[in-house]
């Protein structure tokens, strides 16, 4: 893999990868107004700065990119009309958009769409699905191997309560239960 594509992100959902990304990223709501075919992911500002109309004409088209340092707050009231949030991990050690995303599912019941972007690395994806993220834009080459191999990774057991519960086997609570029944 080259290094150019290792930069260019590629969508991944439980299913697998995606083969092209409906939405696009746009730096103003002009683009809104072209031929796409899910939508448009405008940064928080340029979302906060639509008007009213303006955000009623995109109405199910809209999706809000929300960097860590940037408060929910402003964003809360307008989450019915959102499709999706992406929410960015600049850099490895910054989980702040972890907390974000446990706020919107749980907090605030966001239904819609979360995307986790920048560097998403294999063995965050596990912790990112509990908390409630849908899908990623992986750019890593381990977490794209990994992905393709079916690998996701993770630990089967868990201290605390998620956002999305696991499918199978014992609640968080299995570290109150003997050993003979965890086993």
């Amino acid at each position: 893999m080259t290094t150019m594509e290792a930069q260019h992100p590629r969508l991944w959902r439980r299913d697998g990868f995606r083969a092209t990304d409906p939405w696009v990223y746009a730096e103003d709501a002009g683009v809104a107004d072209g031929s796409i075919a899910d939508g448009v992911i405008l940064p928080l500002p340029v979302f906060l700065n639509l008007d009213d109309t303006r955000r009623d004409a995109l109405l199910g088209r809209l999706g809000v990119a929300v960097q860590p340092g940037e408060p929910l707050d402003d964003l809360v009231p307008h989450l019915a009309q959102i499709k999706l949030v992406a929410l960015a991990f600049p850099a490895f050690n910054d989980g702040r958009s972890f907390s974000k995303a446990e706020l919107l599912r749980e907090r605030y019941a966001f239904g819609g769409t979360l995307r986790a972007t920048g560097d998403v690395l294999i063995d965050q994806i596990p912790h990112m699905l509990r908390v409630g993220f849908t899908e990623f834009e992986v750019t890593n080459p381990v977490a794209i191997r990994r992905l393709e191999q079916g690998r996701i990774g993770g630990i089967p057991q868990h201290y605390q309560p998620a956002a999305v519960s696991e499918a199978e086997g014992p609640a968080y609570a299995w570290r109150r239960l003997g050993t003979s029944a965890v086993s």
